[in-house]
């Protein structure tokens, strides 16, 4: 029971992304590759597992998904769509924006376009920098997303860990803390080095959500790049010939 109140939570609190101040601690690069069909494809079915159920993307669709993932229609409709929904649908859930504010006084946000407003490098590291902090009504804190109302979604697959912290007093006498590190209290189901694949190929595919057409303009590159130089090749040879005779 715990658990399903932990996970819904997670997700519902997940709101606090589009509002969150500036400042974030980001460690690392996220390192996405949209040009990864298997990270794409991997990514899409933690974010059906693990967001769609209080997140929607009401600005993609299950079909254009599945195009665009390399998945046939079989294979998205059994393998990653939990619910009833159809494979023409906007990928949206069951809980109603006036359930949200009910519930939990805000509705949760639509996902199709995080990662344009925060950026791949952020939303990874959110997800990698969850801490346990029993001063937060959640029990969770979070190094990018300093008191953060979200709890931690994914505690299981990477485990519970403590952030150390080191304080220094300025010039000014004021104290500051440091980050130092993390300890682990219990550890998760996967590796670190697993679990940030996982991040990594769940952050990938809301890239690709904020903007499918990248992987269209992306494929037309090679081929507009032979045009341009083509074209200033003929160029120079007209030219050459306009100017045979000028001395």
């Amino acid at each position: 029971m715990m658990k399903k109140v932990t996970l819904t939570l997670a997700c519902l609190m997940f709101a606090s992304l589009v509002s969150a101040a500036g400042g974030a601690y980001i460690g690392e690069p996220a390192n996405t590759n949209i040009k990864s069909q298997s990270s794409l494809q991997k990514g899409a079915k933690t974010y059906m597992n693990y967001c769609l159920g209080c997140h929607s993307m009401e600005f993609q669709r299950y079909n254009r998904v599945a195009e665009d993932l390399g998945l046939t229609e079989d294979e998205m409709m059994e393998s990653l769509v939990l619910t009833d929904a159809k494979f023409a649908d906007k990928m949206t859930h069951t809980m109603t924006r006036e359930q949200g504010e009910q519930w939990f006084g805000k509705a949760p946000p639509d996902l199709t376009v995080i990662a344009k407003a925060r950026g791949v490098d952020w939303l990874y590291n959110y997800m990698i920098n969850f801490y346990v902090d029993s001063s937060r009504p959640s029990g969770w804190n979070n190094l990018t997303f300093p008191n953060a109302s979200m709890p931690h979604v994914l505690w299981e697959l990477q485990g519970i860990r403590k952030a150390n912290f080191e304080t220094h007093t300025d010039d000014q006498g004021e104290d500051h803390k440091e980050f130092v590190g993390f300890e682990t209290i219990e550890e998760g189901q996967l590796n670190e080095e697993e679990y940030k694949d996982m991040v990594r190929d769940l952050v990938n595919f809301l890239d690709y959500s904020a903007e499918p057409a990248q992987l269209i303009r992306m494929s037309y590159a090679p081929w507009v790049l032979l045009f341009v130089a083509v074209f200033t090749f003929l160029a120079y040879l007209l030219k050459v010939n306009y100017f045979r005779d000028v001395h």
